[in-house]
């Protein structure tokens, strides 16, 4: 049995969450609204201001498997309508900038040429460029699947090297360093 798939969910106000008889969870916020099909081996409860994922068939390992995986899915889902998710990019290196202009993120990078990113409507994106610091990147959605992918699509453009530490990483994101090349002493 799954830890996590026994934690009830709690919806905040102003969410709605339904379920549909083909087991499709739809969840309805300020932020947006999401859906998620469920698989029907688990039963999916709905009692005061909880979301309870249950699982009744203990012995078939699908359905433990995909137990807390489901309820962490719906949890998110619900967090992402009524709070919204963010990430935070840096980009280190000289000469490295980023122009967000409505759903299009520039970057240069280091190219020859920028790099034209159009980002999906669900996303909002801001960049911050201060004298002195680093560019930053600032990503915004209600869909934390959507979010995670496209700030790995923009990280993957320019990985942080061992080296230098130059690249695009994650606000915090620690980058392990390498001694480089010592010239011998003979």
């Amino acid at each position: 049995m799954s830890r996590i798939g026994k934690k009830p969910i709690v919806i905040p106000a102003g969410t709605q969450v339904t379920v549909s008889p083909e087991n499709v969870v739809t969840t309805t916020g300020p932020l947006g609204t999401l859906t998620q099909a469920v698989d029907p081996k688990l039963e999916l409860k709905i009692e005061g201001v909880e979301l309870q994922v249950i699982n009744n068939q203990v012995n078939d390992n699908d359905a433990n498997s995909k137990h807390g995986l489901y309820r962490s899915l719906l949890a998110n889902m619900i967090t992402g309508v009524s709070e919204g998710f963010t990430i935070v990019q840096e980009l280190v290196g000289v000469g490295y900038k980023a122009v967000a202009t409505e759903q299009v993120l520039e970057l240069s990078l280091g190219f020859s040429h920028s790099l034209f990113i159009d980002l999906a409507p669900e996303i909002k994106v801001e960049t911050i460029t201060e004298r002195g610091k680093n560019p930053t990147i600032i990503l915004k959605s209600h869909d934390k699947q959507l979010l995670g992918m496209v700030a790995s699509k923009i990280r993957s453009y320019r990985k942080p090297e061992p080296y230098k530490g130059k690249g695009i990483r994650f606000k915090g994101e620690i980058v392990r360093r390498k001694a480089g090349k010592t010239a011998s002493s003979k």
